[in-house]
């Protein structure tokens, strides 16, 4: 056999074509029986095994990797084609890449895991980025020791230094480690969750688009991004309109003539605002309103409606909606909304020009 392969005009060529039909195979093989997994599983959507099954593919690419390697290593050895003496970086490769085969596949299974999880809980929705990130840095951490171990490497020292430089780090890092443990704050206090919609004291409104570790991204109306950083959220005075419910009060202002009856104005206002509560998409329904009439301005009697809406932004509609119905139901019943009056004393204003000496 020595022989027959001494006779090959280019083994080089030969070994690697070897290995490379056996990378495709293996890679084929791999891709049809995940496909079959998927397919003959029972559950889908959460389980674990659909997570498990989908966190398979890139770990496995780098094993057949691996798995290859030793081919390689053992053709190039059968044939004398390298010296005893690589055996041994080879080996270490290996065992490194199958480390990393090991960390890809818990990071993927953690973040599958998370991302298929997080509907089911609020708190897992609102600390995605926050838990993801964490992860990945403790796999990452845990991973490059292993590896330094592998290497012959000794991690003694450096775990008994972690401790001396973690004050340094600590010191270094401060801003950062002031927004990653604000945001661990508003996660576990829940003052804001994503998906509300806040106002904050600086007046920009939007909605929670997520919480990371560093910053919180707030979505504006003008489709545009607020990022505030963790730990100035956490310090700073917010609106949310979206806790403890979504409903919301719309109070509307309005103003009717002095020569008005007022029994017949909120009776006639409380009708409109029942039409409209129940006839509009966004209004509730079983929503009890009233009118409360609180000043005498002027010129005219002013009351507020209370109407309600099934969140803040809806709000606006149901207003405009109220503002024009009940117009046309105060013109039908004859009811004045009176024009703003100013009212000059020309009499005072002509004694004042007859006193003033000329």
């Amino acid at each position: 056999m020595q022989e027959v392969w001494q006779l090959i005009p280019y083994p080089w060529l030969v070994v690697g074509g070897l290995v490379a039909i056996s990378v495709i195979a293996m890679y084929l093989i791999k891709r049809f029986v995940l496909v079959q997994l998927q397919r003959i599983k029972r559950t889908e959507g959460r389980h674990v095994t659909s997570v498990l099954l989908n966190s398979l593919s890139k770990p496995l690419n780098i094993f057949i990797l691996v798995l290859n390697l030793y081919l390689l290593q053992y053709l190039l050895l059968k044939y004398e084609l390298i010296s005893d003496q690589f055996y041994k970086q080879v080996d270490v490769t290996a065992q490194i890449g199958i480390i990393i085969a090991l960390l890809v596949f818990a990071e993927r299974f953690c973040n599958q895991l998370l991302v298929s999880y997080a509907d089911t809980s609020e708190a897992l929705r609102n600390s995605q980025s926050i838990i993801r990130g964490t992860g990945k840095i403790l796999i990452i951490g845990i991973g490059s020791l292993v590896i330094l171990g592998t290497l012959g490497i000794s991690i003694t020292p450096i775990v008994a230094s972690l401790g001396i430089t973690s004050l340094a780090v600590a010191l270094a890092l401060q801003p950062t480690l002031e927004n990653f443990f604000s945001g661990v704050q508003l996660v576990i206090d829940k003052p804001i969750r994503v998906g509300d919609f806040v106002e904050l004291d600086s007046g920009e409104q939007g909605f929670v688009e997520k919480i990371g570790w560093r910053s919180t991204w707030i979505k504006m109306l003008p489709n545009n991004i607020v990022v505030m950083p963790n730990s100035m959220l956490s310090q700073s005075k917010v609106i949310n309109y979206y806790y403890p419910e979504k409903e919301l009060s719309v109070p509307v202002d309005v103003g009717v003539h002095y020569d008005s009856d007022l029994e017949h104005v909120e009776r006639v206002t409380l009708e409109v605002a029942r039409e409209i509560l129940h006839s509009h998409k966004w209004g509730i329904d079983d929503y009890d309103t009233f009118v409360v009439f609180h000043t005498f301005d002027s010129s005219s009697i002013n009351f507020t409606v209370m109407l309600r809406a099934e969140e803040y932004f809806n709000r606006f509609f149901i207003k405009s909606a109220f503002i024009k119905a009940l117009h046309k139901r105060f013109r039908q019943e004859g009811i004045v909304i009176p024009y703003p009056i100013r009212a000059i004393n020309t009499q005072q204003e002509q004694s004042q020009e007859l006193n003033t000496p000329p």
